[in-house]
């Protein structure tokens, strides 16, 4: 179907997924570190997952769980910043990635979605 590897939403979410692992690696609060981190390594997996299904309809259906994963890690960053778990130029850093990958995963939702109504074969319908 595609090649996730050569997509740039799925390169930018994986550098964003290590530099989570990078500003966490020397956290002791184990337990939210454990959801931030599942979190970050959502994006890219469901990105790569829903590439692989055979459909645009699944593929679309994993963008959006992608994408609501972007927000989950957004918020947890925010949370982990209220405990002074990192610094606020890190949470900054961490937040902009973030939004910049959700705002990717929204473009190629509506690219995909787009290519799908105005199909020949949905002319008809």
């Amino acid at each position: 179907m595609r090649n996730f590897e050569n997509l740039l939403v799925w390169k930018k979410s994986c550098q964003l997924a290590c530099a989570v692992y990078e500003t966490f690696e020397k956290s002791r609060d184990y337990a939210l570190v454990n959801q931030i981190t599942r979190a970050s390594v959502s994006i890219p997996s469901n990105i790569a997952e829903g590439s692989e299904r055979h459909t645009e309809k699944e593929f679309v259906n994993f963008l959006y769980i992608a994408k609501g994963s972007a927000g989950e890690l957004r918020t947890q960053i925010y949370i982990a910043s209220k405990f002074g778990m990192i610094t606020p130029q890190q949470q900054q850093d961490l937040i902009d990635r973030c939004k910049e990958v959700s705002r990717m995963l929204a473009r190629l939702i509506n690219q995909i979605g787009n290519k799908e109504t105005t199909s020949p074969d949905n002319e008809n319908k």
